[in-house]
């Protein structure tokens, strides 16, 4: 049985991690390294595991937050595809069950806005975990005034929560936004299609997506 824990530690993924995210750094993008794919499969494992489903499943989805964005090593756009590609060949050579890997390899494809739809709870809860991952830290410039539009908006977060209610009912995302950095317009600007594929998600997970910005609800 091939977990988590093996595709952390092995050393051929972290390299695949590593050198896709200096290539985004090349190109001006936020940090989509260890602190991402962790932060992602966190918040995975949080929404599995509270909505209940067993822990092969929240085991899978963890996999796959870990895997999803080794794509970019080969390129930015399409990534979702051919990430899914490689893992499924990184995943094979482990011998991990062809049933695991399907679950795997259809979250990866499925995970990026644009061509992705939640076709299964790990696929949903990939998406979800993956688009609400808001944070200054992912800011890798740190001249101000020089900031693009993405730079703004996530330096703007000062605090960032994802949350499901104890009735199981809604997910809510919150975050505390310094307007003075960024106007929460320009949160929408760029991540209005994130925010209603996360409403999607949530919907074929039983729940009903909420964002919260600066205590008001705008979805």
């Amino acid at each position: 049985m091939i977990t988590y824990n093996d595709i952390k530690n092995n050393e051929a993924i972290n390299t695949y991690i590593k050198k896709a995210d200096e290539s985004l750094k090349a190109l001006g993008f936020t940090e989509h390294s260890f602190a991402h794919v962790g932060m992602v499969s966190t918040r995975a494992e949080y929404i599995l595991k509270t909505l209940g489903y067993d822990s092969h499943q929240i085991d899978l989805v963890k996999i796959a937050a870990y895997l999803h964005d080794i794509g970019n090593v080969i390129n930015r756009k399409e990534h979702s595809q051919s990430g899914a590609i490689m893992a499924f060949r990184i995943l094979d050579k482990l011998e991990m069950p062809p049933q695991d890997i399907a679950t795997i390899i259809t979250a990866i494809g499925n995970h990026d806005e644009g061509t992705g739809e939640a076709v299964n709870a790990v696929a949903a809860a990939l998406i979800i975990a993956d688009k609400s991952d808001v944070r200054r830290s992912r800011v890798r410039n740190r001249d101000v005034p020089s900031f693009d539009i993405h730079d703004r908006v996530n330096y703007s977060v000062i605090n960032t929560s994802l949350t499901i209610d104890k009735d199981k009912t809604k997910i809510v995302l919150s975050l505390t936004i310094d307007t003075l950095i960024s106007p929460v317009i320009d949160y929408f600007e760029i991540f209005l299609t994130r925010m209603l594929m996360c409403k999607k998600a949530a919907k074929a997970l039983s729940l009903e997506f909420k964002l919260m910005v600066n205590g008001q609800e705008l979805i």
